[in-house]
């Protein structure tokens, strides 16, 4: 399930800043939401490939955690079932963002679509076109596809891009493990 090429790239940076920058649970384990700035430019440029990879400074990694905190809310609620909530929170994003589609062309690329003021700040670019995304997919029939891990002790959240789309977990690490602790209770109980 591709929400199309930009739309993904998007989307799955949302994910990857959301699961980098917020605080919580991952894999079983305390994720305190430190990024440095090279794993942020990292996993951003690795998802949105459109895009450069541009190394944000400190200040524009808080400044991206602040607004990611306010992503993760959106997962939640579509985890939580209140899609109302949630469109109204990605409504807010794109609002406080200045999301607006508009075209542009550097660095010698094609013309192509950003969803942010060109000359927009790092953190507040990034989050503008995360925003759109996630209400491109929250205006969608595919609005149940985002969520949070079900594995215990993990709070990730994930973007399920199946065919079938019946994706629970936000890694293949935390459905193993998820699993392993099944298949180790039933050998108990019988």
């Amino acid at each position: 399930m591709d929400f199309d090429s930009h739309m993904s790239g998007v989307v799955e940076a949302a994910v990857r800043a959301v699961n980098l920058l917020v605080p919580g649970e991952r894999g079983g384990r305390p994720h305190d939401g430190s990024a440095t700035p090279d794993a942020l430019a990292d996993a951003l440029a690795e998802a949105g490939r459109q895009y450069a990879r541009d190394l944000p400074s400190p200040g524009e990694i808080e400044e991206l955690r602040g607004l990611a905190r306010r992503m993760y809310r959106v997962f939640a609620e579509v985890e939580a079932g209140d899609m109302d909530a949630a469109c109204e929170g990605a409504n807010a994003l794109m609002g406080d963002t200045g999301a607006m589609p508009v075209l542009a062309r550097h660095n010698d690329e094609p013309w192509h679509l950003h969803f942010h003021a060109v000359d927009a700040r790092w953190a507040v670019g990034w989050a503008a076109a995360m925003a759109t995304g996630l209400a491109v997919v929250l205006g969608s029939a595919s609005a149940e596809r985002l969520g949070i891990c079900s594995a215990e002790r993990c709070d990730r959240v994930f973007a399920d891009t199946s065919r079938n789309g019946t994706r629970r977990f936000c890694s293949t690490a935390c459905q193993n493990r998820t699993k392993a602790a099944a298949f180790r209770a039933r050998r108990r109980e019988g």
